[in-house]
């Protein structure tokens, strides 16, 4: 099957979990008025069903292939990558002084989880592109603005990362690849691995994004320096001029997202490619973490968008597979297999896990956008902590249901599930990857309690509990027992995360070893409980709409019950890690090496 935006439950997280209209309220974004985000998303819906979709299995089946030193897309790519621009979709969230649009990355997080449930492997091109603008906008020279974000932003040009070698994963500090001064440039030689869209034939030039190191540069990670390397050189009038010493050597054959090619790169096999410099020397690492924030926000958005795909495809094989008979009737007649408790189970599962990771995935996005727009400093600097604290945990828990989801989408389908013909095993592959490109989960993990947590001692997570503090405390006093319920599960939920917030903070200070080893059940409980809260809230208004009946009485119903199931079934034994998280330590580094 194909794929269809589900618009109307992404219209409700953008309006009432998210804040629209407090997003749209801010200075420089006057022109996401809800008619303009309406008429964006009903496009884009078309857009991802009717252009992206139907070439996701294509891309598939006859994936990336290299040629001669270029990469060939499969079939309809580059047409598809045509429409894309040509539509202006590539620059719905940059500075219109580049020829962006100026919409806020709230939108802009909607619309491409659209574009990555549609079409993943095309999807990556954009994700990387995005990343690399932003990196430029916020540390790049006038000039350097100037001659490649409206290309960029445009998407005539596109961009890419360069972190790995091949003996440098997630490691940075053991880069090699070297940058020499040579007059107004340097020449970069060396290696990097998993560059994703790093050679295709989809854009007229690769702007390569390259960490390397000065000669003098001290040892470690202060000894990075990052890089802009253009595949052509640009000529005056902006135009793709002589092609640079950069190439592609080979493509990765991958267990999934075969459509992106996945490139090693060799700079300077002539003598050197021409690069230049961005910001400071020795702040590379620090100007990719720019990138890097971006690219893990749109990755954690591909595990919800995948997990959307592959609900779709269940869902609908569920409600047209006739087997055995119904499981709360007497009938003896065969029926389709959504009539069945286990199915049912599975469905339920799999739909309020992905309306959950859409409102924390959401919200997350607000966040982003009030840190870059709201005019009180306070209000600036409380979001930007929030936006800080929330990516490690929508990056990793989004990505990891991103393959449990997945993974029951072939199994709603059985035995057809496990056949590529289907479709269902296609997402599970695609998912593969996200919890391991752009920082393990595990280093997400570290992030939040070393990192955030330890930053602050966790009083950026406290504010986030007193709000579902305050939710619990507005939902007990709505009558009915669904709200009554919910209001249970947000207090439970908010008191485990109090509870397990300050074990890592104080374990971070006291035995940082105990507080990582327990840190990716801490991450997953963060992750269950936040979004248990926003999923609550949206039951609240959809309560609400069915009091004053306002809206689809269905649609409201189904929000609640939802809501309710996750409440029920899925929170509780998420919460049950607090266990765990405390105990981990006591045995993860007890056995010696050699007993492994």
């Amino acid at each position: 099957m194909t794929y269809i935006a589900p618009l109307a439950d992404i219209r409700f997280a953008l309006r009432e979990v998210a804040g629209q209209s407090d997003v749209a309220a801010l200075p420089g974004y006057e022109n996401a008025t809800e008619d303009m985000i309406d008429a964006v998303l009903d496009e884009a819906g078309k857009l991802s069903a009717n252009v992206l979709a139907p070439l996701n299995r294509v891309g598939d089946q006859q994936g990336a292939k290299l040629e001669n030193g270029v990469v060939r897309s499969p079939e309809g790519f580059v047409d598809a990558y045509r429409q894309f621009i040509d539509g202006g979709w590539n620059s719905l969230p940059f500075d219109p002084d580049y020829g962006g649009q100026g919409m806020p990355w709230l939108l802009a997080t909607a619309v491409q989880e659209m574009w990555q449930s549609a079409n993943m492997g095309f999807g990556l091109v954009l994700l990387l592109n995005q990343g690399a603008i932003d990196a430029i906008q916020h540390h790049g020279t006038a000039d350097q603005k100037a001659t490649y974000l409206p290309k960029m932003i445009s998407g005539a040009w596109t961009g890419t990362m360069n972190l790995t070698e091949p003996q440098a994963g997630s490691d940075l500090a053991q880069l090699r690849c070297r940058a020499v001064p040579n007059g107004d440039h340097y020449l970069v030689t060396g290696q990097k691995i998993f560059i994703t869209y790093g050679e295709h034939d989809m854009a007229e030039n690769i702007v390569h994004l390259v960490l390397a190191r000065t000669p003098d540069a001290p040892p470690g990670v202060r000894g990075i320096s990052l890089f802009i390397v253009p595949k052509f050189l640009p000529n005056p009038d902006g135009s793709p001029g002589k092609r640079n010493d950069v190439r592609c050597v080979s493509i990765e054959h991958k267990l999934g997202i075969h459509a992106s090619p996945t490139c090693v790169m060799s700079f300077g096999d002539d003598g050197g490619a021409v690069g230049w410099r961005i910001g400071e020397e020795g702040r590379g690492l620090s100007y990719m973490f720019t990138m890097m924030n971006n690219a893990r926000l749109a990755v954690g958005v591909q595990g919800l968008a995948i997990a959307e795909r592959a609900y779709q495809q269940a869902a609908a094989y569920a409600r047209g597979r006739v087997q055995s008979k119904d499981d709360t009737k007497p009938d003896p007649k065969p029926v389709t297999i959504i009539h069945h408790a286990d199915i049912r189970r599975m469905l339920m599962t799999m739909r309020s896990q992905i309306e959950a990771m859409r409102g924390l995935g959401y919200y997350t996005a607000a966040a982003i956008d009030c840190a870059l727009r709201h005019p009180d400093d306070a209000a600036r600097r409380q979001a930007q902590d929030r936006a800080d604290l929330l990516i490690p945990v929508v990056k990793a828990w989004f990505t990891d249901l991103g393959n449990e989801i997945a993974s029951l989408g072939v199994q709603v389908h059985g035995g057809m599930g496990f056949v590529e013909e289907t479709g269902a095993a296609q997402h599970l592959r695609d998912a593969r990857i996200l919890p391991i490109y752009e920082g393990t989960n595990g280093i997400q993990a570290r992030d939040l309690v070393g990192r955030k947590i330890g930053k602050d001692g966790g009083e950026t997570m406290r504010g986030l509990i007193a709000e579902m503090h305050a939710l619990a405390t507005e939902l007990e006093v709505v009558p009915g027992d669904d709200m009554a319920v919910l209001a249970g599960s947000v207090e439970t939920a908010a008191r485990t995360l109090e509870e397990a917030t300050a074990w890592v903070a104080e374990a971070g200070r006291a035995d940082i070893g105990a507080a990582l080893a327990g840190s990716a059940p801490f991450l997953r409980l963060a992750g269950t409980a936040l979004a248990g809260w926003l999923l609550a809230k949206g039951a609240l208004v959809a309560h609400r709409r069915l009091v004053s009946r306002e809206g689809d009485p269905a649609f409201n119903e189904a929000k609640i019950v939802t809501a309710r199931f996750y409440g029920e079934v899925i929170l509780p034994p998420a919460l049950a890690l607090l266990g765990p998280l405390k105990s981990a330590g006591r045995t993860v580094f007890a056995l010696a090496e050699e007993q492994f």
